[in-house]
């Protein structure tokens, strides 16, 4: 749904129940592995929370995407060119953005959320940071094609998809998402994206597996929203955190395991579980130059440019809207 000025409005039925967030949990819950898609865990408490995962020591993506952005501003600006909408996809606190937008010469900013008091904050504070620039936040899931407001229509557009986010989807959705990115900004439109690169395991595991325990925090507070939208009883207590590699899809993944055999109930409905068995809650796919590559030609994407920081942990690609065309 959208309304008159073409904002996203999260689905809600007569209850006030989010639609797509109970479809999702039932089916995922349904499943014998069970595995409920990773956006569900940004709710207003998921995304502070997953602030507080970008502070931790062993978390490096973020402070290695961040000294790329500080490092190459000349670069980008040189590559994207001024006058360019920023659209940037799941913008959260937008700590990375500044950075963006002060090493270019943006024609206006437009962030999408699908938490949307998160958003409005992060959009409140950036618009005081840059008070000549026209800020248009917008509430939506960005994994589906969002209409953008209408003073942007003419921009050119640059989208901006940062902290390796497409590594959170299957190779399958993550070529929707692209696609889905392409169509929202349009032909000749560019792609600032981050992915992390694959590295060593006990460091991909730390990074996912905090010693404070926040990561612990962001993955079962997934069950707790469960419980507080969905009229669900999980027992959060007998659950923990597990985060781990699995190398033949290149990827960490996350999972709520079950420390007893345990009996529940979301959206009326009766679900068990027993001791061991895990609640799939996220992947992050590592990639190689190679697999970044063709990832985003799967997604109608070209890739133009590549950076890594320092000590090559962490990759931000620049991308050009592929041309359609019918020969191969």
């Amino acid at each position: 749904m959208a309304n008159s000025q073409g904002i996203q409005l999260v689905d809600l039925d007569e209850q006030g129940i989010d639609r797509a967030f109970r479809a999702d949990v039932l089916a995922g819950l349904g499943q014998e592995q069970k595995a409920i898609p990773a956006r569900w865990l940004y709710d207003d408490a998921g995304s502070q929370l997953f602030e507080d995962i970008t502070k931790v020591p062993e978390y490096y993506p973020t402070r290695a995407e961040t000294e790329i952005l500080e490092s190459r501003g000349e670069e980008f600006a040189e590559a994207i060119g001024p006058g360019r909408a920023v659209v940037e996809f799941g913008s959260g606190s937008s700590v990375k953005t500044p950075l963006l937008l002060k090493a270019i010469e943006p024609g206006a900013y437009v962030p999408l959320d699908i938490a949307g008091d998160f958003l409005r904050a992060a959009a409140a504070d950036l618009s005081a940071k840059f008070p000549g620039l026209p800020v248009h936040p917008v509430e939506a899931d960005f994994t589906k094609k969002v209409e953008l407001p209408a003073e942007v229509a003419d921009m050119p557009k640059l989208g901006f998809f940062p902290g390796s986010t497409i590594g959170n989807m299957v190779p399958r959705t993550a070529v929707d998402l692209l696609r889905s990115m392409r169509e929202t900004l349009g032909d000749k439109a560019k792609l600032l994206i981050g992915m992390d690169l694959i590295k060593d395991r006990k460091v991909l595991e730390a990074a996912y597996d905090d010693a404070a325990g926040v990561t612990a925090e962001f993955n079962l507070n997934l069950l707790r929203r469960i419980n507080r939208e969905l009229g669900g009883n999980i027992p959060v207590e007998k659950f923990h955190h597990d985060a781990r590699w699995n190398d033949t899809f290149a990827r960490i993944e996350m999972h709520a395991v079950a420390d007893a055999d345990v009996e529940f109930e979301v959206a009326g409905r009766t679900f068990a579980m027993q001791a061991g068995e895990t609640i799939h809650t996220e992947n992050s796919h590592k990639f190689g130059k190679r697999s970044a590559n063709t990832l985003l030609l799967g997604g109608h994407w070209t890739p133009v440019g590549r950076w890594t920081d320092a000590e090559g942990r962490f990759s931000v690609i620049l991308a050009e809207a592929t041309i359609k065309r019918a020969a191969p």
